[in-house]
Formats: C-alpha cells, sequence, structure tokens
C-alpha cells in the first residue's frame, strides 16, 4: 500500500493531460479552423457598400435615413 496515491496521481495526471490535449486538438481543428475558414470565405467576396446601401434602404440606419 506504500505510494498508492503517488503511483495513482501520476497516472491520473497522465491520464488527464492526454485527455485535455486531445479535446484541444479535436475543438481546434473541429470548430476553430472551419470558423476562420468560413470568415475568410465570407469576407473574400463582402461588399460593404452593398451591404450598408442595403441597410439604409431598409431602414435599419437611426444615422442614414432612406432615401
Amino acid at each position: 500500500m506504500r505510494g498508492l496515491l503517488a503511483r495513482r496521481m501520476k497516472i491520473h495526471l497522465l491520464g488527464a493531460f492526454l485527455v485535455s490535449m486531445a479535446s484541444a486538438a479535436l475543438y481546434k481543428f473541429g470548430v476553430a479552423e472551419p470558423r476562420k475558414r468560413a470568415y475568410a470565405e465570407f469576407y473574400k467576396n463582402y461588399d460593404l457598400m452593398k451591404d450598408f446601401e442595403a441597410m439604409k434602404a431598409a431602414g435599419v440606419l437611426e444615422s442614414a435615413p432612406p432615401k
């Protein structure tokens, strides 16, 4: 029974480290990278003035009333 806590602690620390690294990698490649690609694709074709004119025509902006 001597050293049981220390031995179990090493195993659990290693397991916790591996699980946290795996979950971080899954989040990075499963969520963050696809989100970055989606934003890059959106802003590649995004026209700011066209969007501004559409919001202005819809009456969304108080500082720029529709014509």
